[in-house]
Formats: C-alpha cells, sequence, structure tokens
C-alpha cells in the first residue's frame, strides 16, 4: 500500500514536471522560430515531454484506481465525472478569461500556453477515463480477455514513437494503426458484465454519469481541434494515433453501456427481485448456524417470505406440538384467545383480523387453503390458494411447515388485492418453508447433539467425583487380606463400599447398591459415604448402625429411591464378624473348617423404604467367627443376576461352586477367576448392571 502512494505521488510529480518542461520547450521553440535564431532544444524535444507527460499520467491513475478496490461501479464512473467535470470548468475559465480580455488570443505565446493546458486537461481526463474503462472491461476477466487487452495497452503506448520516423512512413501506418487499435477497441467494449449487477436506481445513475461524460469528451475533442485555427500555433500535440485511438475508445465504450444499461433497466426489477430471493434463501439456510432459538428462524421465514412475494401482511402459526421448549417458555401466556394452542408470528395483522379471516373461510366453504394433508407428490399450488370475499385482504396463500414429515403449523401471507399471488410466488414461498423446515429440523438436532455433549461432559465430571468417593485401598490388619473390584454398567454408578478402622482392633467394612443408575444414583452414593463415615466413628453396633443410617437418608433420599447395604466390624480380638444387611445380598462365607460354602440370609430391609422408628424392628445382627484360611465375598446384585444370550443368569449356585473350587488361592486370584467366568457367562462387555467384589480372606 505504501509502495503503491509512493509510486503514485512520483508518477504525478513527473507529469507536472513533463508538462511545464514541454511548455517551456515549446515557448522556447517559438521564439526562436519567430526570431530566426539558433535552438538550443533538439526538435523531437516536445514530443519526447509530451509522450513523457502522458505515460506519468497514465501511471498515476493507474495506482490511484488500483488503491481503491472497494469502490463499486458507480463510485468509479462518479469519480470519472467529476475529473471531467474539474478539468473542464478549469478549461471554460481559460476560454471565458479569453473573452474579456479579448487581445490575448492573438498573442502566439499565449495561443500556445492556452493549447498545451487544455491538452494538459484533456490528457488528464481521457487517460483517467481509459483506466476506469479498463478496470469495468476487466471485471470477471478471463485469460485470453487479459491478453486481448495488453495487446490494446501496448498499440497505444507503441504509437508515441510515431513521430520519431518519417514523414513518409507516418502517413502511410497512420490509418492502418488507428483502424487495428479502434477494430481491437471495440472488440474490448462488448465485455460489459458489470452491468448485471446494478439495480435499477444504479442504472439509471450510471446512464446518466456515462452522458456526462461523453458531453465532457465532445467538449475537449472540439476544444482542442478548435486550436488548428490558429496559425500562430507552433506544433499540434493532439493529432497522434494514441489520444485519437483513445477518444474513439472512450466514446464507443460509453456510447455501448447507455445502450446495454437502457436495455437492461426493463429487467432490473426482476433481477432485483431474484437476487432478494437468493439472499432470503440463504439467511435462512444460515439461520442454524447464527440464530439461537426456533423462534428466529420463524421470523426470517416470514420476513423473507413478505418482501419476496410482495404480500401486505401475513402470519405464522405453529401447533403445540410443533414447538419447542424454549418456545412454549418465551411465550407462555402469549397466545391469541381465539386460537389458545397456536403459537402465532405476525407482520401486519391483528389477532382480531386473523380471527375474522379464518371465520370467513369456513364461513365460505374455502377448505382447501388449510388443508395439508395432500398425498399427490405433485404440489399443486393452486390449492394453496384463495380468493378472500371480505375484509380488507382479497387473496391469500397458505403454505404447511413440515419437520420430519410432520406438518407442525402454516405461513398464511395476503394481499389487498384479486388473484395477488401467482404460482411462481407460491412455488418461491414453498421452497422458503421448505428450507425453513430444514433449518428447524437441523437446530433441533444439533440442540439435541449439544444437550448430549453437554450431558456427556456431566458424566465425565459424575464419574471422576464417583472415583474420588471410592477408596484406592481398603484397611486391612495381620488378620485378613482384602481386595475390591468394582465396574459401573454406565459412566456412573450406583455401587459403593468403603472400610473405616474403627480403633486398633475394629475395622467397620460396608458394601452397598443405590437404586437407579447414572448420575442420581451417584449423588446418592456420596450421601451414603458421608453417613458411613460419621456413624462408624461412633463404635455402633451393625443394627444400631443401620437404624441411625436410616433416619439420616430418610431425609434426603427422593421417595423412590432407596439404598441396600451389608455392614460388618471385623474384630481382631474376639477372632468375629458382627454383620447386619439392609435388604442387601446374601453373604456368601468359605469355612476352611467345614470345606464348604454358605450364605448368610439373616433379615434385612432396604434403607428408605420403611422411613420411621419400626425400621429397626426388621434387622437382625449376626455373628460369625473366622478361623484361618476362611473367605467372605460380598457382591452386589449386578454379579448374580448377569445374564447370557439364553437369558440365563450367573446365580447364586455358580457364585458358590466358584468360590469353593478357588478358596485355597490367594484374594486376587479368588477374585479374578470369579470375573472372568462372569464375563465368558455373560459372553460380553456391556453390562446391565454395575459389578462389585470384594474378596475377604483371613490368616
Amino acid at each position: 500500500m505504501k509502495s503503491g502512494k509512493a509510486l503514485s505521488r512520483i508518477s504525478l510529480t513527473l507529469a507536472i514536471l513533463s508538462w511545464l518542461a514541454l511548455v517551456f520547450a515549446d515557448l522556447t521553440l517559438l521564439f526562436t522560430r519567430s526570431n530566426q535564431i539558433p535552438s538550443a532544444f533538439a526538435e523531437e524535444l516536445p514530443y519526447i515531454l509530451r509522450s513523457l507527460y502522458f505515460v506519468s499520467l497514465f501511471f498515476f491513475y493507474k495506482y490511484r484506481i488500483k488503491r481503491a478496490e472497494i469502490i463499486n461501479f458507480v463510485d468509479l464512473l462518479w469519480r470519472v465525472f467529476v475529473t471531467g467535470l474539474l478539468t473542464t470548468i478549469f478549461s471554460l475559465s481559460l476560454k471565458s478569461f479569453d473573452l474579456l480580455i479579448g487581445k490575448l488570443s492573438q498573442n502566439m505565446y499565449v495561443v500556445n500556453l492556452f493549447y498545451l493546458i487544455n491538452l494538459g486537461l484533456a490528457g488528464a481526463f481521457i487517460l483517467s477515463t481509459f483506466l476506469v474503462w479498463k478496470r469495468l472491461i476487466l471485471y470477471q476477466k478471463s485469460k485470453l480477455l487479459m491478453r486481448g487487452w495488453q495487446v490494446f495497452e501496448y498499440g497505444l503506448f507503441a504509437s508515441l514513437i510515431f513521430v520519431f520516423l518519417p514523414e513518409e512512413i507516418v502517413s502511410k501506418l497512420f490509418p492502418v494503426i488507428l483502424t487495428i487499435l479502434v477494430v481491437i477497441g471495440i472488440v474490448m467494449t462488448v465485455n460489459m458484465k458489470w452491468v448485471a449487477y446494478l439495480n435499477f436506481k444504479q442504472k439509471w445513475k450510471s446512464m446518466l454519469l456515462m452522458l456526462l461524460i461523453m458531453l465532457y469528451l465532445g467538449y475537449f475533442y472540439i476544444n482542442i481541434n478548435g486550436f488548428e485555427d490558429y496559425p500562430a500555433l507552433l506544433i499540434l500535440h493532439h493529432n497522434t494515433t494514441f489520444l485519437i485511438g483513445i477518444f474513439i475508445f472512450i466514446f464507443i465504450y460509453a456510447f455501448f453501456s447507455v445502450l446495454v444499461i437502457l436495455f437492461n433497466l426493463p429487467t432490473s426489477s426482476v433481477f432485483e427481485q431474484k437476487l432478494s430471493e437468493v439472499v432470503s434463501y440463504q439467511r435462512l439456510s444460515q439461520s442454524i448456524q447464527t440464530e439461537q432459538s426456533e423462534d428466529k428462524v420463524y421470523e426470517i421465514l416470514l420476513d423473507s417470505a413478505i418482501s419476496t412475494v410482495f404480500a401486505d401482511a401475513g402470519w405464522i402459526e405453529i401447533t403445540a406440538n410443533g414447538q419447542d421448549d424454549d418456545a412454549i417458555e418465551k411465550y407462555e401466556g402469549q397466545y391469541t384467545p381465539y386460537s389458545p394452542d397456536l403459537l402465532y408470528y405476525k407482520f401486519r395483522i391483528q389477532d382480531e383480523e386473523i380471527a375474522d379471516i379464518k371465520k370467513n373461510l369456513k364461513k365460505d366453504k374455502i377448505r382447501n387453503v388449510f388443508d395439508f394433508n395432500a398425498t399427490d407428490r405433485a404440489v399443486n399450488y393452486s390449492k394453496f390458494q384463495s380468493r378472500l370475499k371480505q375484509g380488507n385482504f382479497k387473496s391469500i396463500l397458505a403454505l404447511p411447515i413440515e419437520v420430519q414429515n410432520e406438518t407442525i403449523g402454516a405461513l398464511v401471507l395476503l394481499k389487498d388485492v384479486v388473484e395477488g399471488f401467482n404460482g411462481e410466488m407460491a412455488k418461491i414461498a414453498h421452497t422458503f418453508v421448505n428450507q425453513a423446515g430444514i433449518s428447524i429440523e437441523n437446530f433441533r438436532l444439533l440442540t439435541s447433539a449439544l444437550e448430549n455433549e453437554r450431558y456427556q461432559e456431566e458424566l465425565k465430571i459424575a464419574k471422576k467425583v464417583q472415583k474420588s468417593l471410592l477408596p484406592k485401598m481398603l484397611d486391612s490388619n495381620e488378620d485378613f487380606e482384602i481386595i475390591a473390584f468394582s465396574k459401573a454398567a454406565d459412566e456412573v454408578g450406583g455401587d459403593y463400599y468403603d472400610s473405616y478402622r474403627i480403633d486398633e482392633n475394629k475395622i467397620a467394612l460396608i458394601i452397598g447398591d443405590v437404586s437407579g443408575k447414572g448420575t442420581s444414583a451417584a449423588f446418592n452414593m456420596s450421601q451414603m459415604k458421608g453417613v458411613f463415615h460419621s456413624l462408624s466413628q461412633l463404635n455402633l453396633n451393625s443394627v444400631q448402625f443401620f437404624d441411625y443410617a436410616n433416619m439420616a437418608l430418610s431425609n434426603c433420599l427422593e421417595k423412590t429411591s432407596f439404598i441396600t447395604a451389608s455392614y460388618f466390624i471385623i474384630d481382631k480380638d474376639n477372632k468375629r464378624v458382627d454383620y447386619a444387611r439392609a435388604g442387601h445380598c446374601p453373604t456368601l462365607y468359605f469355612s476352611k473348617k467345614e470345606g464348604s460354602a454358605r450364605y448368610f440370609e439373616n433379615r434385612g430391609l432396604g434403607l428408605g423404604i420403611l422411613r420411621n422408628n419400626k425400621f429397626i424392628g426388621y434387622l437382625d445382627e449376626l455373628t460369625i467367627s473366622y478361623g484361618k484360611d476362611d473367605v467372605m465375598v460380598l457382591y452386589t446384585d449386578g454379579i448374580t443376576e448377569a445374564q447370557n444370550f439364553k437369558k440365563e443368569e450367573f446365580g447364586y449356585v455358580r457364585l458358590k461352586n466358584l468360590l469353593e473350587k478357588h478358596a485355597h488361592k490367594s484374594p486376587e486370584e479368588i477374585q479374578q477367576e470369579i470375573i472372568r467366568e462372569l464375563y465368558e457367562f455373560s459372553g460380553q462387555e456391556k453390562m446391565d448392571d454395575d459389578y462389585t467384589l470384594i474378596i475377604v480372606k483371613f490368616k
């Protein structure tokens, strides 16, 4: 950008200096010739300076116009008009000054000076116009067009060297070269693609500006050629192939442009209408990306349809089952009293008028307007149009709005003239309605996807929280080893296990299963953890623990939620386990001494099922004396109720047999064998419920 400005300034400075030098050289030669004294300048110097002036002006306007990339076509023509206006006013001022003085036109020096000033002004005008024409012609340029223009432009500048050739050669080449340049220029003038992008108002402005530019061009041509009548004029600088070729080219292009614009005027309104349709269609297509709610899509649809078919009023009505939750919440209590189940978007029409129109349609037995249950593949647009016999509006057009093949509402357009809508208008409106339906469907899918994504993020957070709730390592002592395994069926589960060291000899151990799945189960599990750690340190027996836990959780759990659990107190001094269960799975115990395993099925009721002081009456405490190599297995119902492809359950018997088979192994090996058999039995990694397994082996 900075280099372009610098070159523009250098070119302008060089053009001014070369013109001043041309004036000085011309007047000096005039003086030496009139006084018959030898000249210090060569005869070719004025021609060189003239060529330098034209070339410098060309580059000045080239860089200046090139910088104006954002200027539209009318602004470019306006720049040419202003340049022509200023140069013409200055030229006319000189002529007026000459007329007032009267005697200046008799002075040969003044005549030559005036001629050179007018030549400089004409050169500035035609070269600026020439470069604007170039930009217009090369709009949407092609390779062939670029080559043709280069031949034309280079040919014009090459003609500047003719003055250095002998007079005999110049006189022969002048008409030939000029004819070739004019023909190429005429070929270039057929490129007027820019005209098609003007609206009706811009075309009128462009045509007026073109006519004024032709007027300025004619003035300069007549004015410059008028100096030929002055015998005192030393050198005719305007009779060159370069200037004449540019004059002809500018005039032809301006003349043809006026004709093309004039012939395009009748189609401007149609083109603008089609352009408006495209813009409106694009707005609807992009509404899913830019708008935050469905009602914005409806507003764009109504605005686009009305402006495209030139309707005087209209509305969109959406049925209750076609409304999204946001619209229902936003417009709750704002439905019309005439249609409480319809949501309305209106333009220049009131509720009373809508009710009257529907009433009149029903009264006149015009049913086809709102009959959207057609099964024909071909759309009969005439069936959506009708004539209103009463009220301010005389024509009505109604089209169904469909989302996923379900009609959720209608677009209704009105005009105050009879037969105001035709098939073309109905087709356009139908296209908009279809696109709006697609946008609404996409919007709902996108909203659903975003909600799912947000839900997944929440699940990830819940999973991290749940993972932090389960202990990484359970308490143990020299009397037993313990190992735990837990896997959730969903992102988060409701299984819970934990331990707490009551004192040096006693350790509390719990396993539980929260009803339900997902985040609600994980939340209730966190409440169970708080209750466990609060009550365990009170050194309560297992029945008392559950009694207090039930009272605490009854105030927290939903009415439909409950928790099953088993609570153990392992007493190292007395070599026993005090145990109670609150509706949880029976504990599986292997006795090394007896060589067999059995289930302890003492009474128990789930926490939160009975929420009063009678809960304790449904609990039994069991005491188990443990010996060396005895094994206690704690689990949740996800393991025993796991099913295979035949819908058979893993069951208590299979779990008991596995324990008896592998009881001699380490706790970790026992756990691995049970989990391996469980997965082989179910035959799938996808689980229906959470798996939690705890193995306690006494030493």
